[in-house]
């Protein structure tokens, strides 16, 4: 069996847009700043984009750090190993690791492009977008085409820029696209509305994945002023739950059966129990609601979604009632959920008890079908 990864991540490296932007926009555009920090004097590097200053270069890079080192962002590159942002190293890292293929998701711009649909300069906005796909796509990918699942943003606040964009990077080999989990909660409608179906369906089209990371459109409900950010990293998966039942109930997918939707980095241990409470509120109060009424939601489950684990013990004990179908695996490197270097022992512990022709199709055949990413000879 070899292990392919739906979510992974990347730090990018300090050139990628200057490399790639138009002369006029290298300015305003991302780059790479030496800055002191205010609280403390130190010299730090900082992403600057439009004026504005992002502070972490590398949110959550933690690889190869232990457990009692978290909760220090990485502040300089020199802080990161270099298999967080050089690909030959992430290829490498790989190999120690056990891990055949990854899909890697931006950094600095969030799981989405949420940065770049703030930006004041929406032309810019746009261009910036299209770098980050053509670094992914024709720089860290092209590293090792059999090694990684090409991902790619879209301008997703604008639709015919976006539509023009999927079409584009699917020439281009990319197998999935970025999508905001809860684009509500950008202010931009959500998936019970039509506004998307022209985007959609260009996804359906080039039969790549909707890939929607936690996070990439809203936060976890609101936790207390002094609750510890323990509470808040234990909630995130609740978004993923959150935008799953959103699409359960929502008309959208009935206009698009051939749809593939991917939670990445959601877990699934919750699935069971919400697609049973979804039928249960179907059954009862499908009838004053504008919700389909012939076909219970867990039935667009079983045709549209998949989710995937890192370390989800519980899940895997009840995949039955989720569907091995519907499962795939993950690494999450270099984020503090990962096991690297262990990942792969990691997870033939979790799968010990697991048959092994159920095992193959979680940790690698579920993922290359979906992401239409075969073995190389």
């Amino acid at each position: 069996m070899q292990l392919i990864s739906v979510d992974d991540h990347l730090i990018e490296h300090p050139t990628v847009w200057s490399d790639r932007l138009p002369r006029k926009y290298l300015e305003a555009g991302p780059k790479i700043i030496d800055f002191e920090r205010p609280d403390t004097g130190a010299l730090t590097q900082v992403w600057q984009y439009e004026g504005r200053i992002y502070p972490y270069i590398g949110l959550n890079a933690v690889a190869g750090k232990k457990p009692q080192d978290y909760g220090v962002e990485p502040v300089r590159y020199d802080d990161m190993i270099p298999g967080c942002y050089d690909p030959k190293a992430r290829v490498a890292d790989m190999d120690i690791d056990g891990v055949q293929a990854m899909t890697c998701f931006p950094s600095f711009p969030r799981f989405a492009g949420a940065v770049f649909a703030e930006g004041e300069d929406k032309e810019l906005a746009r261009l910036c977008s299209r770098a980050w796909n053509d670094f992914h796509l024709d720089e860290w990918a092209a590293t090792a085409p059999n090694r990684f699942i090409p991902v790619a943003m879209l301008p997703f606040w604008d639709i015919d820029a976006s539509v023009a964009e999927i079409h584009r990077v699917a020439e281009k080999g990319a197998k999935t696209v970025t999508f905001p989990d809860l684009p509500d909660r950008l202010g931009l409608p959500s998936v019970h509305s039509d506004h998307w179906d022209p985007v959609l369906s260009a996804v359906e089209e080039t039969g790549m994945v909707l890939a929607q990371h936690f996070g990439s459109g809203g936060f976890p409900p609101p936790i207390a002023p002094d609750a510890p950010f323990a509470v808040f990293i234990t909630l995130m998966g609740t978004m993923s739950m959150t935008a799953m039942t959103d699409w359960l109930f929502s008309n959208t997918l009935y206009r698009h059966p051939r749809l593939k939707i991917g939670l990445s980095e959601g877990g699934i241990g919750w699935i069971p129990y919400i697609l049973e409470r979804c039928d249960s509120v179907w059954r009862k109060h499908r009838f004053y609601n504008n919700i389909n009424q012939e076909h219970p939601p867990s039935e667009l489950f079983n045709k549209h979604i998949h989710g995937c684990f890192i370390e989800d013990d519980f899940g895997v004990d009840v995949r039955d009632f989720i569907g091995v179908d519907r499962i795939t695996w993950e690494c999450d490197y270099p984020h503090s959920d990962s096991y690297w270097p262990q990942s792969r022992e990691r997870a033939a512990e979790t799968l010990r008890d697991v048959p092994d022709d159920e095992a193959h199709r979680m940790v690698e055949l579920n993922a290359r079908e979906f992401y239409n990413f075969p073995r190389a000879a």
